[in-house]
This record gives C-alpha cells, sequence and structure tokens, in this order.
C-alpha cells in the first residue's frame, strides 16, 4: 500500500504522463519506471513538473539541476561524423518519492 507521500507524488505526475495509453489502457505508475524511457516526459515538461514539486511537496531542491537528467546533445553540422551519445543518469518516479520523505532532494 502505497503512503501519503507517494501518492502526492503520483497525483503531481499524473497531467504530465496522462492516464491512458494509446491502447486505453490506464497508465500504471510505478517507483522504477524512468521519466524519459519509460513515461516520454520531455525537458520543459520535467523542468515544470519538478517545479511544482518541490513546491506542493515542500523539498528543499538543494544541488538539483535538470540538465543532470536532460543534457544538451553536441550537434555536429558534419553529416559524416557520429556523435556520441550522451551518458544520462536514470530519473525515476523512486527518487521523487525518496527525496520527498527526506524532505530534500537526495542526488547528484
Amino acid at each position: 500500500m502505497a503512503d501519503i507521500i507517494e501518492q502526492r507524488v503520483y497525483e503531481i505526475l499524473r497531467p504530465y504522463v496522462g492516464a491512458y495509453d494509446l491502447a486505453d489502457r490506464p497508465v500504471i505508475l510505478s517507483p522504477e519506471m524512468d521519466f524519459d524511457s519509460d513515461l516520454s516526459i520531455d525537458e520543459l515538461e520535467a523542468e515544470d513538473l519538478m517545479e511544482q514539486y518541490f513546491n506542493e511537496l515542500h523539498v528543499e531542491r538543494g544541488n538539483f539541476n535538470i540538465k543532470t537528467y536532460f543534457p544538451d546533445t553536441p550537434i555536429s553540422w558534419n553529416p559524416f561524423k557520429k556523435t556520441e551519445p550522451v551518458p544520462v543518469p536514470l530519473f525515476t518516479i523512486g527518487m521523487l518519492i525518496e527525496s520527498a520523505r527526506a524532505g530534500r532532494w537526495l542526488y547528484e
């Protein structure tokens, strides 16, 4: 059974994720879900969501930076040059839940 903090995090996330997927099935959120790969939340949505998260749950930002999880990708004007993928750490619902319980952002 999810506690009150976990439920509040899900309530904040729901407008950004939607209630149903393309097959008209309800989207079931879990702490393991990643913002980018599982939820398809882009940088601007994540920025708005995190602003709401910090304000509504009174979580201290600490050293949170959206660019850690959504870094700028290098652009090459040479179509024959392959760009190296930028390593990006996971950004999961569980991170929001644990940080809300602690009252501060726990991750680098």
